[in-house]
């Protein structure tokens, strides 16, 4: 069942300003249109914006995303350039997550040490 602009944003998180942006850029294959011209999703449609979400949540730049979605319209002759697209991103997130977890460690060192301050200068004032 097809869904409006309305509630296609609603289901993939993204905007309806979004989802004109993406259509206007080439991001999206020619979508279907009702009766009064309004755009129409497919579930197919919905997986792909769910897949350009994804890569866009993980930092990659819309440009990219464009020539991705560019090599995909094109076929399956594209598959060895889409799949090296997807490994240098893949390796992009991966040191993303890495440092992320860096900066985790560090915030939850420094949570732990404010918890223990804050318990013992509690306790030192229930002394008091």
């Amino acid at each position: 069942m097809a869904l409006t602009i309305k509630e296609a944003a609603e289901h993939t998180g993204l905007t309806v300003h979004t989802l004109r942006y993406y259509e206007q850029e080439g991001l999206l294959k020619a979508l279907k249109r009702d009766e009064r011209g309004n755009r129409l999703f497919e579930p197919e449609d919905l997986d792909w914006l769910y897949f350009i979400r994804c890569l866009r949540d993980t930092g990659m730049p819309v440009a990219k995303v464009k020539h991705f979605a560019e090599l995909a319209f094109k076929g399956d002759h594209t598959m060895r350039e889409r799949l090296q697209i997807l490994q240098d991103h893949k390796r992009s997130t991966e040191r993303k997550v890495e440092e992320m977890n860096s900066f985790l460690e560090k915030i939850t060192h420094k949570t732990v040490w404010y918890e223990n301050l804050v318990r013992e200068r509690e306790q030192a004032a229930e002394k008091v």
